[in-house]
């Protein structure tokens, strides 16, 4: 059996030869809990142990399934504080009769933590918090009483009253050895830490990776990739365990490539870092100084006083999309980006419970943005690889190009091939040796997750579930060429490949409904220039920058001549809550809602026009 994961945190049941739907569960996530999602209304994959298949649902609840029926065998809620906001879209990981699951949700009000279960009941079995908790009272370990001297309590805003952020919610690793579990924290809530630590200090432990006791959740090593992070250099993205021969004696590693841009190589016995070199364009930090394991940041990077640009951008020189290790080659394989973050520290910053509080002023970068292109200085666009890495050399082996960016995550196998896919729909085979592309398919959907790998009666398959989204798609500047834009539908699929299968793929059909002529214009150029400022603090991170988004959330530039008339419906009252789209009245007054829509009817008007043009 195959069981996959889709939107809303949806589990399917499979025949693996066949594919065959043997059942479905859906957890029935409600739909507003897409307002509180970073990013995009993902689930990641679930975890098998024994008797149970585990899944962490969008709303925080992990489910313990049968594995032949799909029935709920127990269901527990992970949320320990509901005053504040959670999601889980990561997978779980289960070992030695547990289940470990952490959430999402820095960028809101969240306090990071990773929580073990006992597979068999469903028993919260320890949990560790990433962030200090209320300094006037006792922390819940040493760990946190050593990490709360890192953070300053001075500052208008309590971090632990809006939570600091740190949500771990991606990567886990577990070495039955030395006993340990691994995962990477994210990053701070606000990301400017100039408001969240105004006195500076290195924020303990976000943006880090962290070492616990497996069985007590006791804490057991931490390695900071970037102290005070203010630019959401999440540590989240996969830790990799191998063991390397280096100088001559072979060491027991953990490899870990965030989106910072350097790829560490550290002993995970000890957390101690052994080397640290830039894997893609890095202007942020010069390099990692191995005596202190501290980055040596480049001056103006962070953006105290004025606007920054530094590479890499806030999606990352690699985020979730898994690297992989082929110890036959002593190769890493990652999907890496090459692109630049446009940083402004947001002056009249107020805390809102429920929404994004950043402290990055999003109007100011796109404005600064527009002002670019209007200069004839267009943004260079991100670009996406497939980058062969030596971990002990720390050097590039090969990499190749690929379409677009935010891309997919990698599957290397033991017959000396490297699976991957990109955002314009191809799936290809390269060699994993010299990186030559052997193979390619073009599936006419995007592409994020890896491929796997599975073998039944002699015969091996190559399953990949295909569909595009998630932080990259959502906020990113909108690209003809992905196969979303292009194909107008964004229908996830489930491919399965084995020698001597077909070699065509039909796109789907498009969905949405055509674009229609948008209604008048009745706003002044002030109301519009406002409206201009509430949609990139509000709406772009769904909707996209200049209201131009790629499709997986509806385009507002399209919207239907009676949308625009139920506007305050659906943004205040929340009439399309259902499907996702919540209410925003806690955030926005009449006026706001009113100043959004017309700068989206704004956008409308040029995009008709752009379309039709007069003869």
């Amino acid at each position: 059996m195959l069981y996959i994961t889709k939107s809303w945190s949806i589990v399917t049941a499979l025949d693996a030869r066949t594919g065959k739907e043997l059942w479905t569960f859906d957890p029935k996530v409600p739909g507003g809990t897409g307002r509180y999602a970073c990013c995009d209304v993902v689930n990641r994959g679930v975890a098998i142990w024994k008797d149970g298949v585990f899944v962490g649902t969008l709303d925080g609840r992990l489910i313990k399934l049968d594995p032949k029926t799909g029935a709920v065998k127990w269901s527990i809620d992970t949320v320990e504080n509901h005053a504040h906001t959670y999601t889980i879209t990561g997978a779980p990981r289960a070992f030695d009769g547990l289940v470990v699951i952490g959430n999402g949700g820095a960028e809101y009000d969240s306090r990071g933590y990773v929580s073990a279960f006992d597979a068999d009941t469903g028993k919260l079995v320890w949990r560790f918090h990433v962030v200090p908790g209320d300094p006037s009272k006792p922390q819940e370990n040493a760990a946190l009483e050593a990490a709360l001297k890192t953070w300053d309590t001075t500052g208008k805003y309590k971090f632990w009253d809006i939570g600091g952020g740190g949500a771990p919610w991606n990567s886990f690793a577990y070495d039955p050895q030395l006993d340990l579990v691994y995962f990477g924290t994210g990053n701070g809530n606000p990301w400017n830490r100039e408001l969240r630590s105004p006195k500076g200090g290195d924020n303990l432990y976000l943006s880090s990776v962290v070492a616990l006791h497996a069985k007590t959740g006791e804490y057991a090593w931490h390695y900071q990739t970037t102290p005070g992070d203010t630019w959401d250099f999440d540590s989240t993205a996969d830790v990799v365990l191998a063991d390397l021969k280096i100088d001559g004696q072979m060491r027991h590693v953990l490899m870990h490539a965030p989106k910072n841009g350097f790829f560490y190589v550290i002993d995970r016995e000890t957390g101690k870092l052994i080397s640290a070199q830039k894997f893609a364009t890095v202007t942020w930090a010069d390099h990692v100084d191995l005596a202190t394991g501290r980055p040596v940041e480049a001056p103006g990077a962070r953006y105290v006083d004025k606007m920054a640009v530094v590479f890499p951008a806030a999606t990352g020189a690699h985020n979730w999309q898994p690297m992989t290790f082929d110890p036959q080659t002593g190769l890493v394989y990652i999907p890496a980006m090459d692109s630049a973050g446009i940083y402004a520290g947001q002056k009249d910053f107020a805390y809102h419970h429920g929404s994004w509080n950043l402290g990055v002023d999003f109007a100011a970068v796109s404005q600064a943005v527009l002002d670019a292109i209007k200069a004839g200085k267009v943004p260079p666009p991100s670009v996406g690889y497939i980058k062969a890495w030596d971990p002990v050399t720390q050097k590039e082996a090969w990499q190749v190009a690929m379409g677009g960016a935010w891309n997919s995550g990698l599957l290397s196998t033991a017959g000396g091939l490297v699976f991957g896919g990109d955002a314009y729909g191809m799936f290809s085979a390269y060699d994993a040796k010299a990186g030559k592309k052997l193979w390619s398919i073009d599936l006419k959907t995007g592409i994020l997750a890896p491929a796997m790998t599975y073998e039944l009666d002699g015969e091996q398959y190559i399953a990949l579930l295909a569909g595009w989204g998630g932080a990259g798609g959502l906020s990113a500047f909108k690209d003809p060429n992905t196969a979303l834009s292009k194909y107008q539908t964004d229908q996830g699929r489930l491919f399965v490949f084995k020698l001597g299968g077909r070699q065509q793929v039909a796109a789907l059909a498009p969905e949405g409904v055509p674009p229609s002529e948008p209604p008048p214009q009745t706003a002044d150029a002030a109301t519009i220039a406002k409206g201009f400022t509430l949609y990139h603090r509000n709406c772009l991170v769904c909707h996209g920058f200049f209201a131009q988004s790629e499709g997986e959330v509806p385009d507002l530039r399209l919207m239907p001549k009676e949308i625009f008339a139920q506007f305050d419906s659906v943004v205040l009252d929340g009439a399309l809550a259902d499907n996702g789209m919540a209410s925003f009245k806690d955030v926005l007054s009449k006026d706001d809602t009113a100043a959004i829509k017309a700068y989206i009817l704004d956008q409308s008007h040029a995009a008709w026009d752009a379309a039709h043009p007069k003869k």
